[in-house]
Protein backbone atom coordinates (compact mmCIF):
# COMPACT_ATOMS: atom_id res chain seq x y z
CA UNK A 1 0.00 0.00 0.00
CA UNK A 2 1.36 3.46 -0.81
CA UNK A 3 1.30 5.93 1.92
CA UNK A 4 -0.07 9.56 0.80
CA UNK A 5 -1.05 12.95 2.03
CA UNK A 6 -3.38 15.53 0.28
CA UNK A 7 -3.50 19.02 0.53
CA UNK A 8 -6.50 21.49 -0.84
CA UNK A 9 -9.33 20.72 -1.29
CA UNK A 10 -10.85 22.30 -4.72
CA UNK A 11 -9.53 22.52 -7.71
CA UNK A 12 -7.48 20.05 -10.51
CA UNK A 13 -5.49 17.30 -9.37
CA UNK A 14 -2.31 17.24 -9.03
CA UNK A 15 0.07 14.62 -8.08
CA UNK A 16 4.08 14.24 -7.52
CA UNK A 17 6.51 11.21 -7.17
CA UNK A 18 9.34 11.68 -5.68
CA UNK A 19 13.05 10.22 -6.27
CA UNK A 20 15.27 8.15 -4.57
CA UNK A 21 15.63 8.60 -0.50
CA UNK A 22 13.25 10.89 -1.16
CA UNK A 23 9.35 11.00 1.17
CA UNK A 24 6.20 12.68 -0.42
CA UNK A 25 6.70 15.41 2.47
CA UNK A 26 9.63 16.81 0.30
CA UNK A 27 7.62 18.00 -2.23
CA UNK A 28 5.11 20.37 1.29
CA UNK A 29 6.65 23.63 0.10
CA UNK A 30 5.59 23.57 -3.59
CA UNK A 31 2.44 21.50 -2.75
CA UNK A 32 1.55 24.55 0.07
CA UNK A 33 2.34 26.85 -3.04
CA UNK A 34 -0.41 24.86 -4.82
CA UNK A 35 -3.32 23.98 -2.29
CA UNK A 36 -5.22 27.15 -2.98
CA UNK A 37 -6.46 26.33 -5.91
CA UNK A 38 -5.63 22.74 -6.66
CA UNK A 39 -6.17 19.24 -5.22
CA UNK A 40 -2.20 18.36 -4.33
CA UNK A 41 -1.25 14.27 -3.68
CA UNK A 42 1.85 13.36 -2.09
CA UNK A 43 2.90 9.72 -2.62
CA UNK A 44 5.68 7.97 -0.76
CA UNK A 45 6.80 6.01 -3.37
CA UNK A 46 7.32 2.06 -2.70
CA UNK A 47 10.22 0.98 -0.68
CA UNK A 48 10.23 4.28 0.73
CA UNK A 49 8.70 6.58 3.21
CA UNK A 50 5.71 5.00 5.04
CA UNK A 51 4.65 2.83 2.09
CA UNK A 52 5.24 -0.93 1.95
CA UNK A 53 8.51 -2.42 1.04
CA UNK A 54 8.72 -4.90 -1.91
CA UNK A 55 11.32 -7.82 -3.53
CA UNK A 56 11.99 -5.89 -6.21
CA UNK A 57 12.62 -2.60 -7.87
CA UNK A 58 10.90 -2.10 -11.26
CA UNK A 59 9.33 0.75 -13.15
CA UNK A 60 6.55 -0.76 -14.46
CA UNK A 61 5.48 -2.18 -10.82
CA UNK A 62 5.69 0.99 -9.49
CA UNK A 63 4.48 2.57 -12.53
CA UNK A 64 0.93 0.77 -12.09
CA UNK A 65 0.95 0.66 -8.30
CA UNK A 66 0.91 4.61 -8.57
CA UNK A 67 -1.76 4.49 -11.39
CA UNK A 68 -3.71 2.76 -8.65
CA UNK A 69 -4.30 6.29 -7.33
CA UNK A 70 -5.78 7.59 -10.06
CA UNK A 71 -9.19 7.52 -11.77
CA UNK A 72 -9.86 8.52 -15.79
CA UNK A 73 -13.11 10.68 -14.19
CA UNK A 74 -10.77 12.88 -12.24
CA UNK A 75 -7.72 12.85 -14.99
CA UNK A 76 -4.10 13.73 -12.84
CA UNK A 77 -1.17 16.23 -13.34
CA UNK A 78 1.56 13.83 -12.86
CA UNK A 79 5.10 15.44 -11.46
CA UNK A 80 7.81 13.25 -10.91
CA UNK A 81 11.43 13.95 -9.66
CA UNK A 82 14.35 11.58 -11.07
CA UNK A 83 13.33 7.93 -9.87
CA UNK A 84 9.61 9.37 -9.76
CA UNK A 85 10.22 11.29 -12.75
CA UNK A 86 10.86 7.57 -14.19
CA UNK A 87 8.13 6.07 -12.51
CA UNK A 88 5.70 9.16 -13.87
CA UNK A 89 6.82 8.68 -17.32
CA UNK A 90 6.58 5.17 -17.26
CA UNK A 91 2.86 5.44 -15.74
CA UNK A 92 1.42 7.94 -18.75
CA UNK A 93 2.73 5.68 -21.41
CA UNK A 94 1.12 2.30 -19.41
CA UNK A 95 -2.00 4.68 -18.70
CA UNK A 96 -2.02 7.59 -20.42
CA UNK A 97 -6.46 7.77 -19.96
CA UNK A 98 -5.02 8.46 -16.44
CA UNK A 99 -2.42 11.60 -16.95
CA UNK A 100 -3.71 15.14 -18.22
CA UNK A 101 -0.27 16.39 -18.26
CA UNK A 102 2.92 15.32 -17.04
CA UNK A 103 6.29 17.22 -15.46
CA UNK A 104 9.33 15.53 -15.58
CA UNK A 105 12.09 17.10 -13.21
CA UNK A 106 15.77 16.42 -13.80
CA UNK A 107 15.71 12.92 -15.53
CA UNK A 108 15.65 11.33 -19.37
CA UNK A 109 14.19 8.47 -20.33
CA UNK A 110 17.66 6.49 -20.92
CA UNK A 111 19.92 3.97 -18.78
CA UNK A 112 22.30 5.74 -17.15
CA UNK A 113 25.08 3.37 -17.18
CA UNK A 114 27.86 3.15 -14.29
CA UNK A 115 28.21 4.14 -11.06
CA UNK A 116 26.75 7.31 -9.67
CA UNK A 117 26.40 9.38 -6.71
CA UNK A 118 23.58 7.24 -5.51
CA UNK A 119 25.55 4.29 -5.10
CA UNK A 120 27.76 5.52 -2.95
CA UNK A 121 24.72 7.54 -0.19
CA UNK A 122 23.63 3.80 -0.41
CA UNK A 123 27.24 2.55 1.09
CA UNK A 124 27.84 5.12 3.31
CA UNK A 125 24.20 4.78 4.75
CA UNK A 126 24.30 0.89 5.03
CA UNK A 127 27.53 1.32 6.74
CA UNK A 128 26.34 3.40 9.98
CA UNK A 129 26.26 1.75 12.93
CA UNK A 130 22.59 2.57 13.70
CA UNK A 131 23.08 1.17 17.33
CA UNK A 132 25.72 3.37 17.97
CA UNK A 133 24.15 6.51 17.34
CA UNK A 134 22.39 8.30 20.37
CA UNK A 135 21.06 11.57 18.46
CA UNK A 136 20.73 12.66 15.47
CA UNK A 137 23.70 15.04 15.38
CA UNK A 138 25.79 11.21 15.59
CA UNK A 139 24.70 10.37 12.18
CA UNK A 140 25.59 13.53 10.53
CA UNK A 141 28.99 13.67 11.81
CA UNK A 142 29.46 9.60 10.81
CA UNK A 143 28.46 10.46 6.88
CA UNK A 144 30.36 13.58 6.64
CA UNK A 145 33.11 12.08 4.97
CA UNK A 146 31.41 9.87 2.97
CA UNK A 147 28.67 12.43 2.10
CA UNK A 148 30.53 16.05 2.66
CA UNK A 149 27.46 18.29 0.90
CA UNK A 150 25.68 19.19 3.93
CA UNK A 151 22.87 19.93 1.85
CA UNK A 152 22.57 16.22 0.40
CA UNK A 153 23.46 14.72 3.87
CA UNK A 154 20.52 16.53 5.78
CA UNK A 155 18.43 15.20 2.91
CA UNK A 156 19.47 11.62 3.31
CA UNK A 157 18.97 11.67 7.25
CA UNK A 158 15.01 12.85 6.50
CA UNK A 159 14.78 9.32 6.16
CA UNK A 160 16.83 8.11 9.17
CA UNK A 161 13.72 7.51 12.52
CA UNK A 162 13.92 6.99 16.06
CA UNK A 163 12.37 3.58 16.50
CA UNK A 164 11.82 2.86 20.21
CA UNK A 165 15.36 3.01 21.84
CA UNK A 166 16.75 2.48 18.62
CA UNK A 167 17.29 3.99 14.63
CA UNK A 168 16.64 2.57 11.92
CA UNK A 169 16.23 3.76 7.97
CA UNK A 170 12.69 3.80 6.46
CA UNK A 171 13.85 3.15 2.87
CA UNK A 172 14.45 -0.34 2.26
CA UNK A 173 18.21 -0.16 1.70
CA UNK A 174 19.25 -3.21 0.49
CA UNK A 175 16.10 -4.19 -2.29
CA UNK A 176 17.67 -0.30 -3.43
CA UNK A 177 20.94 -1.01 -3.23
CA UNK A 178 21.25 -4.64 -4.96
CA UNK A 179 18.65 -2.93 -7.88
CA UNK A 180 20.35 0.58 -8.37
CA UNK A 181 20.93 -0.61 -11.86
CA UNK A 182 17.01 -1.11 -12.29
CA UNK A 183 16.42 2.69 -10.91
CA UNK A 184 19.63 4.01 -13.41
CA UNK A 185 17.85 2.07 -16.25
CA UNK A 186 14.99 2.62 -18.78
CA UNK A 187 12.63 -0.28 -19.80
CA UNK A 188 12.96 0.31 -23.28
CA UNK A 189 12.39 -3.21 -24.66
CA UNK A 190 8.92 -3.71 -22.05
CA UNK A 191 7.36 -0.16 -23.67
CA UNK A 192 7.77 -1.08 -26.96
CA UNK A 193 4.09 -1.47 -27.50
CA UNK A 194 3.48 1.67 -26.07
CA UNK A 195 2.66 4.37 -28.16
CA UNK A 196 3.92 7.94 -27.50
CA UNK A 197 2.32 9.85 -24.82
CA UNK A 198 0.20 12.35 -26.53
CA UNK A 199 -0.25 14.32 -24.12
CA UNK A 200 1.72 17.89 -23.13
CA UNK A 201 4.88 17.50 -21.05
CA UNK A 202 7.27 20.04 -19.71
CA UNK A 203 10.51 18.94 -18.66
CA UNK A 204 12.98 20.59 -16.48
CA UNK A 205 16.36 20.55 -15.77
CA UNK A 206 18.87 22.06 -13.77
CA UNK A 207 21.49 23.55 -14.84
CA UNK A 208 24.59 22.19 -13.41
CA UNK A 209 23.21 18.85 -13.62
CA UNK A 210 24.20 15.67 -15.36
CA UNK A 211 20.68 14.07 -15.77
CA UNK A 212 19.81 16.01 -18.41
CA UNK A 213 21.45 16.54 -21.74
CA UNK A 214 21.38 17.98 -25.36
CA UNK A 215 22.20 14.46 -26.09
CA UNK A 216 18.82 12.83 -24.14
CA UNK A 217 16.49 15.09 -26.23
CA UNK A 218 15.68 12.02 -29.05
CA UNK A 219 14.87 9.78 -26.54
CA UNK A 220 12.53 12.62 -24.71
CA UNK A 221 10.37 13.62 -28.06
CA UNK A 222 10.37 9.67 -29.18
CA UNK A 223 8.49 8.92 -25.97
CA UNK A 224 6.68 12.51 -25.42
CA UNK A 225 6.58 14.23 -28.53
CA UNK A 226 4.71 17.22 -27.05
CA UNK A 227 7.27 18.06 -24.37
CA UNK A 228 9.51 21.48 -24.06
CA UNK A 229 12.15 21.90 -21.81
CA UNK A 230 13.21 24.63 -19.13
CA UNK A 231 16.41 24.80 -17.54
CA UNK A 232 16.36 26.54 -14.56
CA UNK A 233 20.16 28.53 -13.63
CA UNK A 234 22.01 27.81 -10.70
CA UNK A 235 20.16 24.36 -9.97
CA UNK A 236 21.77 20.91 -9.47
CA UNK A 237 19.72 17.48 -10.06
CA UNK A 238 17.15 18.61 -6.76
CA UNK A 239 15.83 21.48 -9.22
CA UNK A 240 12.50 21.90 -6.77
CA UNK A 241 14.50 22.11 -3.56
CA UNK A 242 17.57 24.17 -4.92
CA UNK A 243 15.37 27.15 -6.49
CA UNK A 244 11.60 27.00 -5.17
CA UNK A 245 10.60 30.05 -6.01
CA UNK A 246 11.35 29.56 -9.80
CA UNK A 247 10.42 25.95 -9.73
CA UNK A 248 6.86 27.19 -8.78
CA UNK A 249 6.39 29.75 -11.18
CA UNK A 250 7.21 27.28 -13.93
CA UNK A 251 4.88 24.63 -13.10
CA UNK A 252 2.47 27.08 -12.34
CA UNK A 253 2.56 27.94 -15.75
CA UNK A 254 2.26 25.20 -17.32
CA UNK A 255 -0.36 23.37 -15.06
CA UNK A 256 -2.30 27.05 -16.51
CA UNK A 257 -1.52 25.92 -19.78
Amino acid sequence: MLNTTTLGESGPLVAFCHGLFGQGKNWTTVAKALAADHRVLLVDMPNHGRSDWHDRVDYLDMADEVAGLFSADDRVSLVGHSMGGKTAMVLALRHPELVERLCVVDISPVDYHGRTEFEGFIDAMQRLDLDALTRRSDADEALADAVPNRTVRSFLLQNLRRDGDSWAWQPNLEVLGRDLAVLGGWPDDRLDPAAPYPGPVLWVAGQTSPYVKDEYGDAMNRWFPQNRKVTVKNAGHWVHSEQPEVFVEVLRRFLAS
